[in-house]
């Protein structure tokens, strides 16, 4: 297993970038040589449903895909990240079916919420209901039928494919670690636990991030893993100030708000809050301007104001290409109301100039950058899979093959991509314990300066973000210029 390093990462799914993790192999060994020193791939075990998030178990690799020797070839070269559902797992698991068929007398009983067990007498009230957090539009309970005809509901947060975990019981703890220590032993650099904050339910609290008990799981999981060498990465889409606790109790977080904030930026041609939050972001982050799932709104919350925000979400729908509202409505069974699906290059009407400056200023951003595979090529909406699926999120999963993966990986914008990111690779002055500079003057121009901790080495972001030029340049020697 390599350890975590401070090089950009890509984020895949296994049959994204070539049609398995075999042609993924060969497409990280050719094209993007150097770009990238570490993988996320996104869940690739057994699973029914929501693209692996539905999971079966982490014991073995989904044949499709490959096998556990496939993983194993990736972590002699790059840093890798796996995600592991703590909040849920798949009905289609042998840990509920034997829940459904022997009920009380399965080992795995304790391992799911039951409904009847949770509630005190006369309860759950409407105002219980509606005090959840709730990621859709009804109670998140699961009627379930067992193997003796009698009856209960079972908590799912998320869907009927993903059924909540009982954290706080022993055969659960023994399912959590048993599973970590295997991702671990087959390369897992980093474990980004996935829907971490709904994993505690609590009486009379929303049941999500329910404090003091989230931390108590929290520490159990990174000593867990720290035992084994790995990192623990929790995902939160949130106000910023739920995702400093983070930061305070010394764990990788990450940062959401810089897409929308850029975006702000980029359409606005204003780079105060841009600068603002650069200056008060940890080193100890990783960066994202796009993932799997769309671009969050309420991650920027207070960061931007709420006209900036409304602002900037109308933008996105002007500017951007083929960006419409009904993607993100429910009638592309969109899950969150707080996303906006699209790629983010569309997000910036597929303009070169604009998009080379997002990631640019991604780069220089504290923490180490993450690219999502479309975003690494550049990539456009794609109305095609999103029509055929009517599944808003879609329209940022196009699946690339390897002859238009050779072809795509010539155009300028992705090839200077390439070079920014290799530039990014391999410079000390993004050291993450060097310092960062920001400097706003004017309303339009951002200069970020990232220095070695030894000071030797010095680069430089110099950018006007109503031209959409700038510059990079590293101890005063041009390293990137556009045109």
């Amino acid at each position: 297993m390599k350890k975590l390093t401070n090089e950009a990462m890509l984020i895949t799914y296994a049959d994204s970038l070539g049609k398995n993790l075999k042609e993924l192999n060969q497409v990280l060994s050719n094209e993007l040589d150097g770009v990238v020193g570490g993988v996320h791939v996104l869940p690739f075990f057994p699973s029914t449903g929501d693209r692996g998030f539905a999971p079966e178990e982490y014991e073995t690799v989904d044949p499709k895909f490959g096998d556990w020797s496939d993983i194993d070839k990736l972590a002699e070269k790059y840093y890798l990240m796996f995600d592991f559902m703590l909040n849920h797992i798949s009905p289609q698991s042998k840990y509920f079916q034997d829940f459904l068929e022997k009920k009380e007398a399965s080992e795995y009983y304790d391992m799911f919420l039951k409904y009847s067990e949770f509630w005190p007498e006369n309860r759950p009230t409407e105002a219980d209901i509606d005090l959840i957090y709730k990621r859709k539009d009804k109670a998140p309970f699961a009627p379930v039928t067992f193997a003796d005809g009698t009856t209960d509901q079972v908590w799912n947060t998320f869907g009927d494919q993903q059924m909540d975990l009982d954290v706080t019981k022993e055969v659960t703890k023994k399912f959590i670690k048993d599973s970590l220590v295997n991702l671990a032993h087959h390369g897992a650099s980093v474990i980004r636990l996935d829907a971490f904050a709904y994993a505690i339910k609590k009486l009379d609290t929303n049941d999500f991030f329910v404090e003091p008990e989230i931390w108590n799981i929290l520490d159990e999981v990174r000593e867990i893993l720290a035992a084994e060498g790995s990192e623990v990465l929790p995902e939160i889409h949130e106000h910023y100030k739920i995702v400093r606790k983070i930061t305070e109790h010394d764990m990788y977080s990450y940062d959401f708000a810089l897409p929308l904030i850029t975006l702000y930026s980029l359409y606005s041609g204003k780079t105060n809050r841009l600068a603002d939050w650069l200056r008060q972001s940890p080193m100890k982050q990783f960066t994202t301007l796009d993932t799997h799932d769309g671009i969050g709104v309420v991650d920027a919350k207070d960061l931007l104001t709420q006209e900036e925000t409304d602002f900037t979400t109308e933008e996105m729908y002007k500017v951007g290409a083929n960006v419409k509202k009904i993607f993100s409505s429910a009638a592309y069974n969109n899950l969150d109301i707080y996303q906006i699906n699209t790629t983010y290059y569309s997000a910036l009407g597929n303009d070169d100039a604009a998009y080379l400056l997002a990631r640019a200023a991604q780069i220089f951003a504290p923490g180490i950058p993450q690219i999502y595979y479309v975003g690494l090529l550049a990539g456009e909406n794609d109305i095609e899979l999103l029509e055929s699926s009517k599944e808003g999120r879609n329209i940022n999963r196009h699946y690339y093959d390897l002859a238009e993966i050779a072809e795509t990986t010539k155009r300028p914008v992705v090839s200077n991509l390439f070079n920014l990111l290799r530039f990014r690779n391999t410079s000390s002055a993004f050291d993450l314990d060097g310092t960062i500079d920001v400097i706003n003057d004017g309303e339009n121009e951002l200069t970020i300066t990232r220095t070695s901790a030894d000071g030797k080495t010095t680069a430089v972001l110099d950018a006007n973000f109503e031209t959409k030029q700038f510059t990079v340049t590293e101890n005063g020697v041009e390293i990137f210029a556009t045109k």
